[in-house]
């Protein structure tokens, strides 16, 4: 029987959680594609026209959030060749705007930021029509919304992002609302809340980021996105900012732990990066510079009776008026002694460019760099129940994008003809994952918010993924502001299985939040 190592509460608690048993073998490979069978525009260029996607079987419906209107769309796939707008949810009595959404039989949750980003926001719930069934109050800036998996609760993660000048700094929180008396009959009651006060003034994990000036680790942590395991009982929480995943006893709203991620190497081989932007072209090597995951979604799916995370390494920044973490190699003071080639290493065309944090690599507080760490992983990771690393991508999204677009390596999502303007910052940017099953063999699907696209991995082995296709619906020949260009910037992706599609067939739904478009793709079986 497979032995979980000790993590106080949190061991035994996912003990019951899981069957602990032998990994089973993976079967024979089967390849599948992703081909594009239809899209749907709102005509709203980098405005959030089209972000996260939740879709009901029930009624072949996707419900899209779409920031620019301040609304939740209502988009009629059952033909998936021609999704149509049927209605649209209007959050305006509930806050600002929508940020999440999810649905599960015919009840839809909609995760709304307040008029003032730090004061707590609301979920609301709707009926598939869009009709009204009731709202509560959550934590400051509700993001990421879900339900678990037995429908009892509805999870929803709280943000809690300070005030541009840091006037205030709300808690990040994890809200757990119940559902046992329906979405129709909520009250206030019915919502708890797991904080991370019992945090505050106690030692943490060294890779977990706590850094914003003045803040305690309840105001910094930053909780982004939320995965559920299978039986409900657990919740993992991305802290994207604080590189860090947060582990949730959702019956009890209680976080048990934290988890430092670590940082990657990019100094192995299979680690490297492009660095900089003004290198001339595609230059992946390895450098000594310390990457630091900063996840942002994340997906969950088993395999051999044991979890398995799926986790986005985007990478974010602060960058307030009042505090701003971002510096480049080339303007900070590098230790001679552990950089005797500084000079060389802080050319634009090598390290000079790359946009590192300023908050960590004084390791012997003189006041030079020895350490540089920089903004994401450029990967995808799986990592196991207890938060730790069993698969990396390394160095393989940079790779692939390279190979398919020699020409637009490493783009900005908002302009065409931006070759290579990325490299400096956090490259392609795996933002979006999902995760679902098709033929027997399980399947990653990772949307890169840059360059574009989506990265599909076989992970049915988690120790083992292998590489599936990389397909990008992009036109790197059309105005973007005319929406001419295609699909741009990834945001939301969800998974359809055969068994819920309205052709009998699974997809994939992607929210594009730069072009404002949703684009259906089936997953077809080669």
């Amino acid at each position: 029987m497979t032995r979980l190592r000790s993590f106080g509460p949190l061991t035994r608690t996912l003990a019951m959680t899981v069957a602990l048993a032998a990994p089973a073998q993976a079967g024979g490979s089967a390849r599948v594609e992703l081909r594009p069978l239809g899209t749907y525009s709102t005509g709203a260029f980098a405005a959030g026209g089209a972000e996260i996607v939740a879709y009901d079987g029930g009624t072949k419906r996707l419900f899209v959030v779409n920031a620019h209107a301040a609304r939740v769309d209502i988009l009629d796939v059952a033909d998936p060749t021609a999704p149509r707008l049927v209605g649209a949810i209007d959050v305006a009595a509930h806050g600002a705007v929508a940020n999440s959404v999810a649905v599960r039989r015919g009840v839809v949750a909609v995760a709304i930021e307040n008029a003032v980003k730090t004061e707590r926001g609301q979920v609301a719930f709707y009926d598939t029509q869009g009709g009204f069934l009731s709202a509560v109050s959550v934590g400051a800036l509700p993001d990421m919304v879900t339900f678990t998996p037995n429908g009892r609760y509805v999870l929803v993660a709280n943000e809690g992002e300070p005030a541009d000048d840091y006037s205030a700094d709300p808690e990040g929180s994890v809200s757990v609302i119940d559902l046992a008396r329906g979405a129709r009959g909520l009250r206030q009651s019915d919502v708890r809340t797991a904080t991370f006060t019992a945090f505050n003034g106690r030692p943490l994990p060294p890779s977990v980021r706590v850094f914003s000036p003045g803040a305690t680790a309840a105001q910094d942590f930053e909780p982004e996105y939320i995965a559920v395991s299978s039986d409900s009982r657990v919740a993992w929480v991305t802290l994207q900012e604080n590189n860090a995943l947060a582990f949730v006893d959702v019956a009890r709203a209680r976080v048990m732990a934290i988890r430092g991620l670590g940082f990657k190497e990019h100094a192995r081989p299979g680690h490297a990066l492009d660095a900089s932007d003004r290198d001339g072209g595609i230059n992946i090597r390895n450098w000594r510079v310390s990457g630091m995951y900063l996840p942002d979604s994340i997906a969950m799916f088993e395999h051999g009776g044991l979890p398995y995370l799926v986790l986005a390494n985007e990478g974010d920044t602060r960058a307030w008026s009042a505090f701003d973490e971002e510096a480049r190699v080339g303007g900070v003071t590098l230790d001679p002694t552990a950089f005797p080639d500084a000079a060389a290493l802080q050319a634009s065309s090598a390290l000079g460019r790359l946009k590192i944090t300023s908050t960590m690599g004084d390791t012997d507080g003189d006041g030079d760099y020895d350490r540089l760490f920089s903004f994401g992983g450029r990967s995808f990771s799986i990592r196991n129940a207890l938060g730790g690393l069993v698969f990396d991508s390394g160095d393989a999204l940079e790779r692939i994008t390279a190979a398919a677009l020699p020409a637009e390596f490493n783009s900005d999502n908002e302009e065409n003809g931006s070759f290579d303007s990325r490299s400096d910052d956090k490259g392609p940017e795996p933002e979006g994952v999902a995760v679902g099953e098709v033929h027997g063999r399980r399947y990653a699907f990772i949307g890169l918010e840059r360059v574009g696209g989506i990265v599909v991995y076989d992970v049915t082995d988690p120790r083992r993924p292998a590489w599936v296709q990389y397909v990008n619906t992009r036109d790197f020949g059309g105005d973007p502001v005319a929406g001419t260009a295609g699909d741009l910037g990834p945001e939301g992706l969800a998974f359809i299985p055969a068994g819920d599609s309205p052709n009998g067939r699974p997809l994939l739904a992607v929210g594009f939040e730069i072009s404002g478009t949703t684009t259906l793709f089936e997953i077809v079986r080669e």
